[in-house]
């Protein structure tokens, strides 16, 4: 039997349009013509790629599923996709697929995935990951072992209809676990962020490239990312050079035309493929996550697999846990200039690279994983007894 691991993204293409239930008996239709589109080849593949390809990735590799795949959504019919859902370029043992949303706000439904389920059957562990898919999805996926993770700071981005399906909470700092228990008592919760977590030291290591730049920042242009106060202390810090790499966001043309207005030496570039943001993170001597509001990012782990020490906000609410004497410095906001003198100074003396290898490498962390799901299946068999 192939035991399936999916992750679903939040990500939509397109704000979906009404109206806002589509024809399911379409896609029922659609799916039941057609056998399922290949999958990832069984057996395990290399863990690569970025948070949504490693955990799924990882649970293959560890035996805990025998293919992995990673679900979105598409908000129009014109996007790129097929009848049958888009099976995309991903990496080697993962499959993509594409699900038409309905349309309304996340978290989605799709009367596309609900086909898809109904004719091919629900994944035996299903990872919601962010805003996720709305309850009629989990109810079609009730035997499924469902894990849960925001991704960002709020310890839970779902409503309590939806997170009441949810059999594993996965949390970036014990006041998330908190939050979590206090609303579903007794729930299964763990701090184990999927993105410094999971990390893959074949994504990211280092390539012996020349340190053009001082520091480095790897962040979405949105707000709660705080660039301002990366560019405030590029100003307290004359002659630094700074490399932005930029995945999306709507305020990288402000950021651009601040730091030319304040004479500061910044390259923005972006976005890249996960290799791409490998070889940039190499040319920097120290990485920085600068926001507050923020889940445990993964380039805090990231940037330390590629042999960087970080200098983090000490008012990061998720993900302190990884800054340690051994891999950075944390530093309040109207110091943060002279902790990056203090880094950039000492940067060749960290071995971060090893630190994350002996403790937060994806190995150390589905042995985690996998006694949970242990144990989540233990209270599925008690469920069926009763």
């Amino acid at each position: 039997m192939n035991r399936r691991i999916v992750a679903v993204s939040d990500f939509c293409d397109f704000a979906p349009p009404c109206p806002s239930e589509l024809d399911y008996s379409d896609f029922h239709a659609a799916w039941s013509r057609m056998a399922l589109p290949a999958s990832g080849a069984p057996g395990p593949g290399p863990v690569v790629g970025g948070y949504l390809e490693r955990l799924p990735l990882a649970a293959v590799a560890a035996g805990l599923a025998d293919t992995a795949e990673v679900w979105s959504f598409a908000g129009r019919d014109d996007s790129p996709r097929d009848s049958a859902g888009l099976v995309s370029a991903a990496p080697a043992g993962l499959t993509r697929r594409v699900f038409r949303a309905d349309g309304h706000a996340a978290p989605y439904g799709s009367a596309d995935a609900l086909a898809h389920i109904a004719v091919h059957g629900a994944p035996d562990i299903l990872c919601v990951w962010g805003l996720g898919v709305n309850e009629a999805l989990l109810d079609a996926c009730q035997d499924s072992v469902i894990i849960y993770n925001s991704i960002d700071a709020p310890a839970i981005r779902i409503p309590p209809a939806i997170s009441r399906h949810v059999d594993i909470f996965l949390t970036g700092a014990d006041w998330q676990s908190a939050e979590i228990l206090a609303r579903h008592p007794g729930a299964l919760c763990s701090v184990l962020p999927i993105g410094p977590e999971f990390a893959s030291d074949i994504t990211f290591h280092p390539t012996g490239a020349a340190k053009d730049y001082d520091v480095v920042y790897v962040a979405a242009t949105q707000p709660y990312k705080r660039h301002d106060l990366l560019l405030d202390a590029l100003a307290g810090r004359p002659g630094t050079r700074a490399l932005c790499v930029v995945g999306y966001g709507h305020l990288t043309g402000a950021l651009q035309d601040q730091a030319r207005a304040r004479g500061l030496d910044i390259d923005w570039v972006g976005p890249v493929s996960h290799d791409e943001v490998n070889a940039l993170i190499n040319r920097a001597r120290v990485g920085v996550v600068c926001g507050v509001d923020d889940g445990a990012p993964a380039i805090l782990t990231e940037y330390m697999l590629a042999g960087l020490p970080v200098l983090a906000n000490a008012g990061l609410v998720c993900g302190r846990q990884y800054i340690r004497p051994d891999t950075g410095l944390t530093a309040a906001e109207p110091d943060f200039a002279a902790a990056l003198d203090r880094l950039i100074a000492r940067h060749a003396t960290y071995d971060t690279r090893a630190v994350v290898q002996s403790k937060w490498t994806w190995p150390h962390s589905v042995g985690r994983l996998s006694d949970l799901i242990d144990a989540a299946l233990v209270r599925h068999a008690r469920k069926v007894s009763a």
